[in-house]
């Protein structure tokens, strides 16, 4: 009996296990040779851009945090406005006519229908024979008091005119915003002040004064009628 041995492994045909690709772009070539000069010098620019929008972005989203920062306390400050009408300010008295006490009603009533607002007041003050004061006023939480006032002032543009050379006045310690100007009535022109912050807004119409005298005529009517 012929002897046998382990059988013998038929190996067959080596095994083609690839070669690895040609590089394919610059991109790949940097990843093979990093240490070619060619691909470190077009990398460094990049890295400065990525870092500067990096950078820009940053600075951006802290100006949006502080601003958003200071609206949030400016109407958390504001918000909690009050108005009470006095019988006097200054060289101003309440007129207590029933002439006056109806249109004050007329003013208030105008009023709440042109601004979303909590509360309402009107209120008429005369000074001389020729010199009197017709103010309206509201509180309530307001988003926009820039925006709030303008639409305030086209009540008084529907009944007289529209409101021309209107300028930025002194809002006085309780900030927000003020303005002055004209518009024209049957019996000449009429000077129209109002402000308005986060909590409160008021109007007034003075006859027979510029902007000029009746800006700090409307700061200390608000001066004496708001409070927080």
């Amino acid at each position: 009996m012929p002897e046998h041995g382990p059988n013998p492994i038929d190996i067959g045909e080596p095994i083609d296990i690839g070669t690895p690709p040609p590089a394919s772009s610059d991109e790949d070539a940097d990843l093979l040779h990093p240490d070619d000069p060619e691909a470190e010098a077009k990398a460094k620019p990049r890295g400065r851009v990525r870092r500067v929008l990096i950078s820009i972005l940053l600075a951006l989203a802290v100006v949006a945090v502080s601003m958003l920062g200071f609206t949030s306390w400016r109407i958390i400050a504001q918000r909690h406005a009050e108005l009470e009408i006095q019988p006097s300010v200054g060289t101003l008295s309440l007129d207590y006519s029933q002439e006056g006490a109806s249109t004050a009603d007329y003013l208030r009533t105008a009023l709440a229908a042109e601004v979303d607002l909590d509360h309402t007041y009107g209120a008429v003050y005369k000074e001389a024979p020729d010199k009197n004061v017709l103010f309206l006023a509201g509180t309530g939480l307001l988003w926009t008091p820039g925006q709030d006032l303008d639409a305030a002032m086209n009540l008084i543009s529907d009944e007289e005119g529209a409101v021309t050379d209107l300028k930025d006045v002194d809002a006085g310690p309780l900030d927000g915003t003020m303005k002055c100007g004209v518009t024209k009535s049957a019996d000449g022109d009429l000077t129209v002040c109002g402000w308005a912050d986060h909590g409160s807004l008021a109007l007034a119409m003075f006859n027979n004064r510029t902007p000029e005298e009746a800006a700090p005529l409307m700061l200390a009517l608000r001066n004496a009628t708001e409070t927080r």
